[in-house]
């Protein structure tokens, strides 16, 4: 695990053209300084000492405990993130809904058992670690497995993968390479559901320091080793830019009081579903059942909302009021974890996932009825869940038992309950997106059923709007 805090210096058009540039701290005192008068940039900077940057900050204006947390919401902060698990990466998003970033893909990548994210830095108990470890040498096998088959699928039927017939005949060096790449993609975004969460991987997140500091004092004062490694390691490197910020940058009591709280939530979920005889033991994919509630304002017509989707010409086009003050709420009984972190990753409103496992999606329904063939490989791909059920269960089990390690037993194909409350406009973005050119075919379908339910209570909606087929690209 290694965090790097990486500066922003000045592009050379900026450099040619004169324009000032600040350290992240002498930035947020300097925007600071506008509340208490109205002299302007000018004479702002004028008092900066460019051999003592840093005095400046406190000269300016008295940044020692910034006042207002607002003014840390001017402090620029990017941290590249190496080497967490996929669990730990979808956590930080909960944690930052504001923040910009990346996570490396299990779309583009080929991942091994060599990236397994070692045991003591997660936290498995130590009489486990045997048991635990072998179940995820027999997942990444599982993985490497179902990766075969639907290579094998893609090569037998080259219509599966949606590619143009035109580009599947274009020899030319770009269209093969680019028809290479769709078939490792359609490939990969099948085979991912066998992928445990320990995997390692990547994150690059960029915020305020305000944001970072929030993040560490919810990552130290989590139960769990490896989350509590990384705040360390994010507060070391947030001494760089924001110094004066580390010293908020610790747990907290009431922070550890409402991680237990949430937990606890969870383990009387798992221990009431077990007592009903209703855990993930022999648990199939779930049904996935979407549900989806509206509040729209008062008065507004249907006539109304057709208006304000008239000009909406591509997702990122405006929609008007109606939509814009529109509550909505929507989400699944249960997907694939695989899905739930990218759909955490939308920035608007407030996301829900108790993640108390509820079944093990595997990427079954993708095998056409067509051939004998296809039955094989459907037969396949069926004796290779066992080892996702399994996982799903052992994580049960301990869930119930109070584990905050149970995350850890998971694949990316299990699957949990998810809602996101937000607003229609911002609904009907996350709709087009994942819906769109290139959206992974899994949360396509999620999205779809979810609009299914939209255009019940407002078909006008329906053609305007922009809901796509998920082409691959």
């Amino acid at each position: 695990m290694k965090v790097t805090q990486v500066a922003v210096c000045p592009s050379e058009a900026s450099t040619k053209a004169g324009r000032p540039a600040l350290t992240p701290e002498l930035l947020a005192a300097s925007g600071a300084r506008y509340s208490r008068n109205n002299e302007g940039l000018e004479a702002i900077l004028s008092k900066i000492d460019p051999n003592h940057l840093e005095k400046s900050v406190d000269s300016i204006f008295r940044m020692v405990d910034y006042g207002h947390q607002s003014i840390a919401d001017m402090v620029p902060v990017a941290m590249f993130i190496d080497g967490i698990s996929m669990w730990l990466a979808y956590y930080l998003w909960t944690l930052s809904p504001t923040a910009g970033g990346q996570e490396s893909s299990t779309r583009y990548i080929k991942l091994a058992v060599a990236g397994l994210i070692p045991p003591e830095i997660l936290g498995i108990p130590s009489r486990d670690i045997a048991e635990w470890q072998a179940l995820m040498d027999a997942c990444f096998q599982a993985y490497q497995s179902s990766l075969k088959v639907w290579e094998e699928l893609a090569a037998e039927n080259p219509g599966l993968m949606g590619i143009p017939q035109s580009l599947l005949e274009d020899t030319s060096e770009s269209a093969q390479k680019k028809v290479q790449r769709m078939r490792r993609n359609y490939a990969f975004d099948r085979a991912r559901y066998f992928l445990p969460v320990t995997a390692a991987t990547n994150v690059m997140m960029i915020m305020s320091a305000r944001g970072w500091v929030q993040l560490c004092q919810q990552l130290l004062s989590q139960p769990l080793p490896e989350a509590q490694r990384l705040g360390e390691l994010i507060r070391g490197d947030l001494e760089v830019p924001a110094p004066r910020m580390t010293k908020h940058a610790r747990a907290t009591e009431p922070a550890r009081q409402a991680i237990a709280a949430e937990f606890g939530k969870l383990v009387r979920m798992a221990r009431h579903e077990s007592s009903r005889g209703q855990n993930s033991r022999q648990a199939a994919s779930e049904a996935g059942v979407p549900f989806l509630s509206v509040l729209p304002p008062a008065g507004v017509s249907e006539e109304e909302i057709a208006r304000d989707l008239s000009y909406h010409e591509n997702r990122y086009s405006p929609v008007g009021s109606s939509l814009q003050r529109m509550g909505v709420r929507f989400g699944w009984s249960a997907i694939g974890f695989a899905e739930i972190r990218d759909l955490n990753r939308h920035r608007t409103g407030t996301k829900y996932c108790p993640q108390v496992p509820k079944g093990f999606y595997f990427g079954f329904d993708q095998i056409p009825d067509m051939s004998a063939a296809c039955e094989e490989k459907r037969a396949r791909l069926t004796k290779l869940a066992d080892i996702g059920r399994q996982s799903t269960a052992k994580a049960h089990q301990r869930l119930a038992e109070s584990d905050p390690a149970y995350v850890y037993w998971t694949l990316l194909g299990t699957e949990y309950p998810f809602e996101h409350t937000t607003t229609a406009d911002k609904f009907i973005y996350e709709a087009e997106l994942r819906t769109g050119v290139g959206a992974h075919y899994r949360y396509a379908k999620h999205l779809r059923d979810a609009l299914a339910l939209f255009y019940q209570q407002f078909p006008c909606a329906r053609g305007l709007i922009l809901e796509g087929s998920a082409e691959p690209e």
